[in-house]
C-alpha cells in the first residue's frame, strides 16, 4: 500500500521573516510588531538557522526594568536576568533552535511541538537552511479535507489493500471526519489493522469499524449437542424421600 500522507512542506508558510544575529533589541520588537509574529528565526549569512527569538525572550527587559531583582530571581532566573541585559538577537535567542524538516510528516511535526510546547517551528532543509515556518494552525489544516476525499483515500489505500476479495462489498462513509466501515470480510483478524490504518489517514477524526466475519451457514456449521451435566451438577441434585429426583 502506498499512502499519501501530507508533509510539512504541504502546509508551511514559505514567506518567512528572519533576523540576523546582530539585530538590535528595538529592531526585533519593531519586526515582530510589523509582521504580527511572536517569534523570529535567527539566521547567519547563509540563511542557516542559529536560534529563535520569541516575545518571552524579550519580556525580561521590561520585567526587570524598574528595580533590582529579588534574591529568588537572582538564584532561579539567571537566564532571564542575562536576557534583561541583552542587546542583540544573538544574546537573546534560544539556541540551538528546534527545527523540523520540510519532508517530515504532519504527525511527526505535531509530536515535536507537543513535547516542547512550541507554537511554531522553523522549517529547514538538509543543510539547516531556512525554508519556511510551520505553526499549530498549519498542522490542523488537514482536518479541512472534504469527507468524500477522505472516504476515497480509505477505499483505495486501505480497504482495497487489506480486503481485495471481501465476503461482501465494504461500505466506507465519512461524516465530519468520522469514518465508518461496514460489511463482511473473510479474515476478521486484520480488522484491528484496518481501523489503525484508517485512523492514520490525514483528516480522519475517528473510526467506527463495524466489519463482520462471514455469515454462519447452518448446513456446514451444525449446532453442537448440548453438553451433559457435570459430576458436580449431578451431585447437587436433591433426592426426594420416595426416591424421585427433585
Amino acid at each position: 500500500m502506498h499512502g499519501t500522507p501530507h508533509t510539512v512542506a504541504d502546509v508551511m508558510t514559505r514567506t518567512v521573516v528572519a533576523v540576523l544575529a546582530g539585530t538590535v533589541f528595538k529592531d526585533l520588537v519593531k519586526t515582530m510588531d510589523r509582521w504580527r509574529v511572536s517569534a523570529l528565526p535567527v539566521v547567519d549569512g547563509d540563511h542557516r538557522v542559529l536560534g529563535v527569538v520569541s516575545e518571552a525572550d524579550l519580556l525580561p527587559k521590561e520585567e526587570f526594568r524598574d528595580g533590582d531583582p529579588d534574591r529568588y530571581a537572582r538564584l532561579r532566573r539567571l537566564s532571564d536576568l542575562a536576557k534583561a541585559g541583552a542587546r542583540t538577537a544573538e544574546e537573546l535567542m534560544t539556541a540551538p533552535a528546534v527545527t523540523v524538516r520540510a519532508d517530515e510528516t504532519l504527525a511527526g511535526a505535531a509530536r515535536i511541538m507537543a513535547r516542547g510546547r512550541f507554537k511554531r517551528l522553523p522549517v529547514v532543509d538538509a543543510d539547516g537552511v531556512l525554508k519556511g515556518v510551520v505553526s499549530r494552525s498549519d498542522l490542523l489544516k488537514v482536518f479541512l479535507r472534504d469527507d468524500e476525499d477522505i472516504a476515497n483515500e480509505v477505499r483505495h489505500q486501505v480497504v482495497a489493500f487489506l480486503f481485495p476479495d471481501p465476503e461482501e462489498p465494504i461500505r466506507v462513509v465519512a461524516r465530519d471526519g468520522v469514518v465508518t466501515l461496514t460489511g463482511r470480510v473473510r479474515d476478521t483478524s486484520i480488522v484491528p489493522v484496518a481501523a489503525r490504518l484508517v485512523r492514520a489517514v490525514e483528516g480522519v477524526v475517528d473510526v467506527e469499524c463495524a466489519l463482520l466475519g462471514p455469515p454462519r451457514r447452518p448446513d456446514l456449521d451444525a449446532d453442537l449437542p448440548e453438553a451433559p451435566p457435570t459430576d458436580d451438577a449431578a451431585e447437587d441434585r436433591k433426592v426426594a424421600p420416595d426416591g424421585r429426583s427433585s
